[in-house]
């Protein structure tokens, strides 16, 4: 892709989706959603939902977005939530906020049922 400055690129919210997506695929996350936000609700354009293992992998995948996102495109969460308990850890990109949950704690508060309305992608993974 050359020497192309991301600071001068227009970042598109769904690119970015997909990009966060892919990066939680490369950190072993799993049961990977991506909700389509825009006709819905203009809380953001896209929910990216994962789950980690443990806490520990919750906040590996945490890490592993805000890294990879930082060093592709120079973004820095606006918002982070949860890192002390690491049962739930959210990352606000503004137009993509990306929730990280452990199992028992996405199960309660099931994102997916709040917006069945919205256009739901599942992302496949390596499990």
């Amino acid at each position: 892709m050359g020497t192309e400055n991301t600071r001068d690129m227009v970042i598109d919210s769904a690119a970015t989706a997909d990009r966060i997506a892919g990066h939680i695929v490369d950190k072993k996350g799993s049961d990977i959603t991506v909700i389509d936000l825009r006709k819905v609700s203009g809380v953001a354009d896209f929910f990216v939902i994962a789950t980690g293992n443990s806490n520990v992998h919750v906040q590996a995948i945490a890490d592993e977005v805000r890294d990879k996102i930082r060093a592709e495109l120079g973004m820095l969460p606006w918002h982070v939530e949860g890192e002390e308990g690491q049962r739930w850890i959210l990352l606000d990109y503004v137009d993509v906020v990306v929730h990280i949950f452990d199992r028992a704690t996405r199960e309660y508060y099931d994102i997916e049922g709040l917006y069945r309305d919205a256009e739901i992608r599942r992302i496949e993974s390596e499990e």
